[in-house]
């Protein structure tokens, strides 16, 4: 924890993040001038009080008759008049900054999703879930509850405290000198705490995101959690991630709370030493009660501003931090952009050729070397090999989801690098181990990639992928609505249905990531059915571990080590005996 701690009290562009939040509240500048108005308008009309009140107490003498009630009442009326309408522009004020608020919120959570949709792959596989989630939804939260309440609390500060000095400097110089000790005073405690504080909300940002992200990654893993008994392991994990969380919680808001309470004794100082010598002042005749009254009055609304935004400065400094994790993911360098003059594809036919092709995640490692590959239109390619030998990674490549190191990728003779990442995988239908299904209709999942997609089209898929009975069975058929990833239905029914939605693309090149890695042998058998006719005049690429999915194949090729080590068709591989052959004895032995 303390490496952690030390690594976040390294300083952050504090001003480049204020600049940042102001070029989204400028976005709507009316309404903020509109707020600026309304503050200045409702601290102006709330300053007038505490001098109305001073004239009405001058209004009254000591002794009996001597009270002048009509310049009492007068000047009691005008205080009521002039509080009212602050309260009034204040309420519009208030209504105003959350209006803003949810407009800045709104903006900065689409430029965040929008975001991540530009972000590589490869930003997600080094990331957790959660932590994303978290910056999304928690750090954004806190942006707008600072936004819709701080933002007008320093501006009303700032206005109340000037003009609260100004009128202190009308009625009495001397008085006012008080201040000239207690205010820096209390301003080189508040910087001294807050930057002592504005690490520890960095940290407590981190942590509770590094805890969500361990319960998102728990919450999904239940079953293997639960299979291999690490119950009570996992709590434990949890209750130190907790911990660490809570702690930098409790620091922060430790630390940051200290802060109101010495600048509120400091604040009490200063009306003690401005009651005492108010009085000595009346005293011998150089101030009178009203004046002096009005004085203490000023001096509270001098004070008090200060306060409260001592008070406040702990929540603008977790909101600074949440808006610096926000921008730092803005700020993640997006999938590299397509070339200017890249070529959007048109017409496919599924010629793909690498060619010298290696790549590794990082540079300390080469998944993929020096790998060369024909896949002539229509052809069946499979890629097998041990786990780990690069054959996902192949695929990744394939999809330009990464770029290749050195060597090149082309298809129909055309540098993948060369055309429009949408139009290349726009030419691919894919279907993964890791099934994906989102909330939404039977229907909408199949349709998924082809949103016009009529009933019969859809149906058709459905036929041809042998999940069409399983779904005329469900009680809404085909609008029966999938929830949280389709947890209602078994993991081979929903590999069925993400085949069917490959099918429904009818694009010309196909990708096949172990699809059927999560069925029995007997809907195995189905799909392989249905399978050979839907690559027909397609380019495919498949990846199995079960060798007895591609033993049709018109090549097959053996990686191991990031290199084809073999190739060739089933028949020429097992009559050489070599690498193939282990593996597929391995397997039927």
């Amino acid at each position: 924890m303390a490496e952690d701690q030390k690594k976040y009290e390294k300083p952050k562009n504090r001003r480049g993040t204020l600049l940042r939040l102001g070029k989204y509240l400028m976005q709507y500048w009316y309404l903020v001038f509109a707020a600026l108005a309304l503050t200045i308008g409702s601290n102006l009309l709330a300053l007038v009080g505490p001098m109305l009140s001073g004239y009405a107490i001058d209004a009254i003498e000591p002794g009996i008759g001597q009270v002048d009630f009509p310049r009492v009442f007068y000047y009691t009326g005008l205080m009521v008049a002039f509080y009212v309408a602050s309260s009034i522009l204040s309420y519009i004020l208030a209504v105003l900054m959350i209006q803003i608020s949810r407009k800045v919120v709104y903006q900065m959570r689409e430029d965040v999703f929008t975001q991540l949709m530009k972000l590589p792959v490869g930003y997600f596989d080094t990331h957790q879930t959660g932590d994303i989630i978290s910056c999304i939804s928690y750090d954004i939260d806190t942006v707008n509850t600072s936004l819709a309440n701080d933002f007008v609390q320093i501006l009303t500060t700032l206005i109340t405290v000037a003009g609260a000095f100004a009128m202190m400097l009308a009625i009495s110089l001397r008085l006012v000198l008080i201040f000239a000790f207690t205010v820096p005073l209390s301003i080189l405690l508040t910087k001294l705490i807050t930057g002592k504080t504005r690490p520890l909300f960095r940290l407590r940002s981190r942590k509770l995101g590094a805890l969500n992200g361990f319960v998102e990654e728990m919450i999904t893993g239940q079953r293997t959690l639960k299979a291999y008994s690490q119950e009570e392991n996992t709590i434990r994990r949890f209750n130190s991630k907790n911990e660490e969380a809570v702690e930098a919680y409790y620091r922060a808001d430790y630390y940051g709370s200290v802060v109101g309470p010495t600048v509120n004794f400091i604040n009490n100082l200063s009306l003690t030493l401005v009651s005492v010598f108010g009085a000595l002042l009346f005293l011998s005749g150089q101030m009178r009660i009203g004046s002096i009254s009005s004085f203490i009055l000023y001096s509270r609304k001098f004070s008090g501003p200060i306060n409260e935004a001592a008070n406040i400065m702990s929540e603008l400094q977790s909101a600074l931090a949440a808006a610096e994790r926000v921008f730092h993911m803005m700020d993640e360098a997006a999938e590299t952009a397509d070339r200017e003059d890249a070529l959007a594809l048109e017409t496919v036919e599924g010629d793909v050729l690498l060619e010298n092709v290696s790549f590794g995640y990082t540079k300390e490692q080469c998944i993929i070397k020096h790998l060369n590959l024909h896949a002539a239109p229509g052809k069946l390619v499979a890629v097998v090999g041990p786990t780990g030998a690069g054959k996902t990674t192949l695929i990744n490549l394939l999809m330009r989801f990464y770029d290749v190191d050195t060597g090149q990728i082309s298809v129909d003779h055309h540098a993948v690098c060369d055309v429009t990442r949408a139009s290349l995988r726009r030419a691919y239908a894919m279907v993964l181990q890791d099934t994906w299904l989102f909330e939404g209709t039977v229907y909408e999942n199949i349709a998924y990639g082809k949103p016009g997609a009529t009933p019969e089209e859809v149906t058709a898929a459905a036929k041809a992928a042998k999940i069409h009975s399983y779904i005329k069975r469900l009680p809404q058929g085909y609008d029966t609505v999938l929830t949280d990833e389709g947890t209602s239905i078994s993991k081979g029914q929903k590999q069925l249905l993400t085949i069917a939605r490959a099918m429904l693309l009818d694009a010309p090149m196909l990708i096949l990531d172990e699809a059927t890695s999560n069925v029995d042998t007997r809907t195995e058998k189905q799909i392989q059915q249905a399978m050979r006719t839907l690559m027909e005049h397609k380019t495919c690429f498949v990846i199995a571990h079960r060798l007895s999915t591609i033993q049709n194949a018109d090549e097959i090729l053996v990686v191991n080590h990031g290199e084809i080590v073999e190739q060739g068709t089933h028949c020429e591989l097992m009559e050489r005996e070599g690498f193939y052959y282990q593996m597929y004895r391995a397997q039927f032995e």
